[in-house]
């Protein structure tokens, strides 16, 4: 599903540019959604792991919290990945932008997914990968059962909406909730049947590539 003919040149007068980084699953989301559409876009990495008030000048001069994503569009800057979703989907009309109904739907996934999935998914990867981020076993424990409980209603769901999550076509509700769970492995948590299913046409969608191939 791509923008077609007058429709690129009428909505992309300018270039996009996204800042994003290849541990980011928040800058994922959206580098995923511009892949997939076919946006033509430039893109710079930002070193995440870097002091805030390091990082360039264009990047803080946007960035109102310093931090990836950050999309710039025709001058304005758009920062919080769900955010930047869903005003993605308003201007092109696709992706869940299709009519107010579908993107009602794709709104309530995208608070659904920061406050549950976005929320311990990444602490939990956190854990594993990065010294500075060990959690208390406790606190461990606790995100794990979020998680677990969390991803288990997103298969409850997806086991009786066998195409995507809105729908049988991909929508910005997509990019959001599989941001992370591609990174699962590294957060060394299960993914349940119909998730993975799930992630595998993910995967099948022209464009597609696994982060830190497509943010590197």
């Amino acid at each position: 599903m791509r923008l077609q003919g007058a429709a690129v040149s009428i909505f992309w007068e300018s270039v996009m540019k996204l800042f994003g980084h290849p541990d980011s699953g928040h800058a994922y989301k959206v580098k995923l959604m511009l892949a997939v559409a076919g946006i033509p876009h430039d893109y710079t990495v930002i070193d995440i792991f870097s002091p805030r008030d390091s990082r360039p000048a264009q990047f803080r001069q946007f960035a109102r919290f310093c931090e990836v994503p950050l999309l710039v569009n025709d001058g304005a800057a758009y920062t919080q990945s769900n955010a930047i979703l869903l005003h993605l989907a308003e201007r092109t009309g696709q992706w869940g932008g299709q009519d107010a109904a579908r993107l009602r739907a794709c709104r309530e996934w995208l608070m659904w997914e920061a406050n549950k999935i976005g929320m311990c998914l990444p602490q939990l990867r956190g854990h594993q990968r990065f010294a500075d981020m060990r959690l208390d076993p406790g606190a461990r424990a606790w995100l794990l059962s979020r998680y677990e409980h969390d991803v288990g209603l997103l298969d409850q769901h997806l086991a009786h909406q066998p195409g995507f999550v809105v729908g049988d076509t991909p929508t910005i509700a997509d990019f959001s909730l599989s941001a992370y769970l591609h990174y699962a492995d590294e957060a060394q948590v299960a993914v349940p049947a119909h998730v993975a299913g799930w992630l595998t046409r993910i995967s099948q969608l022209n464009g597609w590539q696994p982060p830190y191939r497509l943010l590197a």
